[in-house]
Formats: structure tokens, sequence, C-alpha cells
């Protein structure tokens, strides 16, 4: 019994990691920023590789399989480039410019558009976007204190939610052809983080909140 729960779990970490496997995320993500999450079905993902639907669905039994390993895959890569970010000498540009990236804005709307109709991926996606909130606030609470900005006045957690959602809101405006007041904007916040960088440098994280951040990212 133990030995067969073994062999199963054995199988299962080599399809993971299988050069195939990766290939199909590829292509589906691809389809995603190029038409949108509904052109990604096991037809098109077959057509784009040249393989069988029997191979794609041998690697992913459903669609919601294969969302939710893109989404995870995703998450991964958004926590290692906002710590990164997190981590800068300039951990207020490097925020905003993570969060606005333009590719990843694009392929995080699609993500938001298909949690309206698969509840599974909604789940994920909220977990993982309350992580990299908490570690967002957790820097941007430093930051302000740093420059002597009272954060009663303005809470981190706030500016947090302002750093991700103002860029998020521009690209989906500008995909309909809405521009209005978006040169205005990036010009005030520019203005902003000049201001933080013209301030005094933040002093070295103690032991204590590089505790924390681990923490957060388990």
């Amino acid at each position: 019994m133990r030995k067969g729960t073994n062999m199963a779990s054995t199988r299962r970490r080599g399809i993971e990691s299988s050069e195939t496997r990766a290939l199909l995320l590829d292509a589906a993500e691809q389809l995603m920023r190029e038409e949108g999450y509904p052109a990604v079905t096991t037809r098109r993902l077959a057509s784009r590789l040249g393989v069988s639907n029997q191979l794609v669905h041998y690697y992913f039994r459903t669609m919601d399989d294969l969302f939710l390993s893109l989404m995870r895959r995703r998450a991964e890569a958004n926590l290692h480039g906002l710590l990164k970010a997190l981590s800068s000498q300039n951990p207020l540009r490097a925020l905003w410019e993570f969060n606005s990236d333009a590719e990843s804005m694009k392929l995080n709307i699609e993500f938001v558009a298909l949690t309206n109709h698969r509840k599974l991926i909604g789940e994920e996606t909220a977990r993982h976007a309350e992580q990299l909130r908490a570690l967002e606030t957790e820097t941007l609470s430093r930051v302000l204190s740093d420059h002597g900005i009272d954060t009663k006045k303005l809470p981190p957690v706030c500016l947090a939610v302002l750093m991700s959602s103002v860029p998020r809101t521009m690209a989906m405006e500008t995909g309909f052809g809405v521009s209005l007041g978006h040169q205005e904007t990036l010009e005030l916040i520019e203005s902003y983080l000049r201001r933080f960088e013209r301030g005094r440098k933040a002093p070295k994280q103690p032991a204590k909140r590089r505790a924390r951040r681990e923490k957060l990212t388990r």
C-alpha cells in the first residue's frame, strides 16, 4: 500500500517537471496574452504545439487543472519579482514599476476575468493577492516611517491598494480607448516618487522584520 502511494507520488512529480507540460503552460499563457483566456482550449493548445488532444489531457485532466497550474506558476513568478522590488534601494519606485509592467498587467487582467467564471481559480487568486499585499504593506509601512510620515493619516495598506489598482485601472481603460487623465496621474505619481527618493535612506532591515517577511512568504 505504502509502496503504491510512493510510486504514484513519484509519477506525479515527474509529470509536473516535464518539458512537455512546461511547453503547454507556455502556450496557454501566450494565448491568454494574445486573445484572452477564452482562447485557451484543448484544441488550440494541441494545435499550437502539434500534439494530440489526448496528450493535453494527460497532463491536465480538465481546463480547471490547467488554469490552476498556470495561476500557481504565475503566482510564484510574481512573488519572486515583488520580493526583488521590495529589497531594492528604492522600494517605492520599484514597487510602482513592478505593478505597472504592461505585459504582466495584461495577463493579470485575464486572470481577474477568469475568476468570474471559475470559483477555484478565484480562491487561489485571492489567496495569492492577499499574500502580496501583506508584503507590500509591510515595506510601505517602513518606507513611510523612515520619511517621517504618519501612518495613521496615510495607512500603508491603503497606499498598497492604490499602487496596484491605479495601474490596473489605467491598463483596462487603455484597452478600450480611454486615456483622459492618465498622463496627469502618471506625472503626479512621478513627482511623489522623486520626493521620496530625495529623502533620507532607509536603515538596514532589522532581524525582526526579516523574520516577519520570511513568515509571510511561506
